[in-house]
């Protein structure tokens, strides 16, 4: 993904001299061709994220467009004052991007997990929290996130995740891709884990049980309309994503289904809240946490099973 992204920023900024990229002292094999194109609207600060993240605010509001970018946890944890105080305060136009959300960086262990970015971003005021699914989304998702004012947080893969979409699809920020078609149940994801809910819903039809997919790129607003479709057209809702349980995607359409009291049969599959106690690579990562097609594809007919075991809701009469 974070080829599509330096690829699609390049290209806005060949229109656009207001778009501008400052770095943590890192992605050079990936920003070199924009640094030597755009050497006044490119800056290397070193590793000082937070120095990063005040510079940004001032000079997006001197008017430009500016995109910071590091590894995971550095352009957001580490300058979360920064990003509070002077960009989203302010409605600065800063784009903070996150390359290898998750478990990217697997084996360089819980310095390097980015599994709590979601829930921290999305509680900022006036902050809008992107993840795309895949590489279409990755492009889709720079170039609605540039031309959006405000702060924004876009959250994209590392390398080498695989193209789910055959054509580009609608992208709208707020507006999640609806995949595939099912009436069973609905796997709701974000970010990287699009691929594994499509491979778990082809697992799921192969037993004769209609799996929807939904790709939630925007996690701030989260489109609510999407949830409640799910909720009311399917049997049971599955959230899936790289992150902790708590506070991300799951934590977010637990939020809507809970004040639309829907009753919907609803699980969170993510990792769980607590720092990993073993460390691999990425898809050893995912493993550990369940989060492959066929446990994604089981926790489906878990839930679809529980619901059928307890039955319907029980109903409260009138009067």
């Amino acid at each position: 993904m974070r080829t599509e992204f330096i690829e699609e920023l390049t290209r806005l900024a060949e229109r656009d001299d207001r778009i501008c990229l400052v770095v943590g002292d890192l992605g050079f094999g990936v920003v070199v061709d924009f640094a030597k194109r755009f050497p006044d609207r490119f800056l290397n600060v070193g590793i000082a994220e937070q120095a990063m993240t005040g510079l940004a605010a001032g000079w997006a509001l001197s008017g430009k467009v500016v995109f910071t970018y590091s590894i995971a946890n550095f352009p957001t944890l580490r300058c979360l004052e920064q990003i509070r105080n002077d960009a989203c305060y302010h409605g600065a136009n800063v784009k903070i991007v996150a390359v290898g959300g998750g478990f990217a960086y697997g084996a360089l262990g819980a310095t390097h997990h980015a599994t709590e970015d979601l829930a921290v971003l999305r509680a900022m005021p006036g902050m809008r929290v992107v993840a795309p699914g895949d590489t279409v989304e990755a492009r889709l998702a720079t170039r609605a996130v540039a031309d959006l004012p405000g702060p924004c947080y876009l959250r994209i893969g590392r390398a080498g995740e695989p193209t789910v979409h055959d054509a580009e699809p609608e992208f709208r920020i707020g507006r999640a891709i609806t995949v595939r078609e099912g009436t069973d149940v609905a796997i709701l994801s974000t970010g990287g884990m699009l691929k594994t809910a499509v491979d778990a819903a082809e697992l799921l039809g192969a037993d004769g049980i209609s799996a929807r997919v939904v790709s939630m790129h925007t996690l701030h607003p989260i489109d609510e309309g999407a949830i409640l479709r799910a909720s009311a057209e399917t049997g049971a809702v599955l959230t899936l994503e790289e992150h902790s349980i708590v506070g991300g995607l799951g934590g977010a359409v637990a939020e809507v289904l809970a004040e639309s009291a829907s009753g919907v049969p609803f699980r969170r599959l993510g990792t769980p809240p607590r720092f990993a106690p073993r460390v691999g690579s990425q898809e050893f990562m995912l493993r550990q946490s369940g989060l492959t097609p066929p446990a994604v594809a089981e926790a489906a007919r878990g839930l679809l099973l529980r619901h059928a075991a307890l039955g319907p809701l029980m109903t409260v009469p009138e009067g």
